[in-house]
C-alpha cells in the first residue's frame, strides 16, 4: 500500500467521522425539538402559574436547537470535509449610504415593536 494510498483512506475515515459526527448532532437536535414540541403540546392552559414561562422556554430551545441543526447542514456544504460547493461573493465596501440605510431599517424596526407593543397594551 503506497503512502497516497494510506492518506486517500484516512482522508475517507476522517471526513466519514466528521459526517457521522454531524448527523449525530443533527438527529439529536430534531429529537429534542420533537420532545419539546410534545411538552409544548402537553402544557394545556397558558393561564396556570408557570406555563407561560416554560412554554416560552420551550420555544425558545426549539429555535436555538433549530439555529443549530440550520448551521451544521451549512458547514457541512461548505467546509471540509465536502469541500467548498460555491464561493461566498465578498462583501462590500461600507459606505455612508449603507450606513444610512442600516439606520433607517433600524428605526423602523424600533417604531414597529414599539407600536406592537402599544397595540397589545391596548387589547390586553
Amino acid at each position: 500500500m503506497s503512502s497516497e494510498d494510506a492518506a486517500l483512506v484516512e482522508y475517507r475515515r476522517l471526513r466519514r467521522r466528521v459526517i457521522d459526527l454531524y448527523d449525530t448532532v443533527t438527529v439529536l437536535m430534531l429529537i429534542g425539538i420533537g420532545v419539546l414540541i410534545v411538552y409544548c403540546i402537553r402544557l394545556g392552559s397558558l393561564t396556570s402559574p408557570g406555563a407561560q414561562q416554560s412554554f416560552g422556554y420551550a420555544v425558545a430551545l426549539m429555535f436555538l436547537m433549530a439555529a443549530l441543526v440550520v448551521h451544521l447542514v451549512d458547514r457541512t456544504y461548505r467546509v471540509w470535509p465536502l469541500g467548498r460547493r460555491f464561493q461566498p461573493t465578498p462583501p462590500g465596501p461600507v459606505t455612508a449610504r449603507a450606513q444610512a440605510r442600516f439606520l433607517m431599517i433600524v428605526i423602523f424596526a424600533a417604531a414597529v415593536a414599539a407600536g406592537a407593543y402599544i397595540v397589545a397594551g391596548l387589547i390586553a
